[in-house]
């Protein structure tokens, strides 16, 4: 029996792992899918319309499945989803993308697994050691460097405040995601968090096409919009919150470790962009802060915190 049950529980990591992997494949193209689409369609309308056409495909698809409607005490939480990862991270980085290449934007979000492991350290009332702090901190400080070196003049950009606003808000939103994924289910709490944030995403929208309108839409152009409409705002979050709940947070984040130098590689091949020594070292040096900070132990909160599984 305990042989038949280890091997259930390898199966599910496995396949929570694959779903991770999944999830972080498709956002690792979405700096360069956002940067390709922003000059023709403009950063507000690729930042918020991208929601507006995944809350279409949401609608539909919640009216097709027909599940019942999450409990009031769970839309303040949808709604911290919605701030993070539809409104907040998309426009954050569209609006940094008008100004810097892909490549710098994947070295910044290249923080993000640290983050999201801080923000959710702090949401579940866990205390991690000073080890993971260290690192943490080791992290943070390599992208600062790197957004010195390479900024105009030697300068920190507007567009890194930014990148670290985005980053901000998609630990905020991943975390919280997660717990609510753990009563709703991945495809259910991205596809009802879209759609609550719609009366606000929509219009906001609407406004930014008319003012910006469409200049050159060039086939990259318009084929990184519908990647950012229907893969990274939308089914890129079925596969990265069900992998969440299968395998956990702790263990499915790890996987986000290969995203910046994905990303990199694809603003390479498909933009064009020069990667140079000095991104390639910052995104390992921070890949390995990101890897010790993982490492690093966490003990639980004794104190009124709850766990993932169990908070409200």
């Amino acid at each position: 029996m305990r042989s038949q049950s280890s091997a259930t529980d390898l199966s599910r990591e496995t396949v929570g792992l694959i779903l991770g992997g999944i999830g972080v494949a498709i956002f690792s193209l979405t700096l360069p899918a956002t940067r390709a689409a922003v000059p023709a369609f403009g950063g507000w309308t690729v930042g918020i319309g991208r929601a507006v056409v995944a809350a279409l495909l949401g609608a539909i698809l919640l009216a097709a499945k027909r599940p019942p409607r999450p409990p009031r005490r769970l839309f303040g939480r949808l709604a911290i989803v919605a701030g993070g990862v539809i409104i907040g991270f998309p426009l954050f980085t569209a609006l940094a993308l008008i100004h810097v290449p892909a490549s710098r934007g994947a070295i910044v979000v290249g923080f993000l697994p640290a983050t999201t492991a801080i923000v959710a350290a702090v949401r579940n009332g866990e205390r991690p050691s000073p080890q993971f702090w260290l690192a943490a901190t080791g992290g943070l400080v390599t992208v600062m460097v790197f957004a010195v070196a390479t900024g105009a003049g030697g300068r920190p950009e507007p567009a890194d405040g930014l990148l670290v606003l985005a980053v901000v808000s998609a630990a905020i939103g991943y975390a919280e995601g997660a717990a609510v994924t753990a009563e709703l289910g991945g495809w259910q709490t991205i596809s009802w968090a879209l759609v609550l944030a719609a009366p606000v995403t929509t219009p906001i929208a609407a406004i930014a096409l008319l003012s910006h309108g469409v200049v050159d839409p060039t086939t990259k152009a318009v084929v990184g919009l519908v990647y950012v409409c229907v893969f990274s705002m939308f089914l890129g979050f079925f596969a990265w919150y069900a992998g969440l709940g299968i395998a956990g947070v702790a263990r499915v984040s790890q996987i986000q470790l290969v995203q910046p130098i994905l990303t990199l590689g694809w603003a390479a091949l498909l933009l064009d962009e020069t990667i140079t020594t000095g991104a390639m070292a910052a995104a390992v040096a921070v890949l390995a802060f990101v890897a010790a900070a993982k490492r690093s132990p966490v003990r639980p909160d004794s104190g009124v915190h709850t766990s993932l599984a169990r908070s409200d």
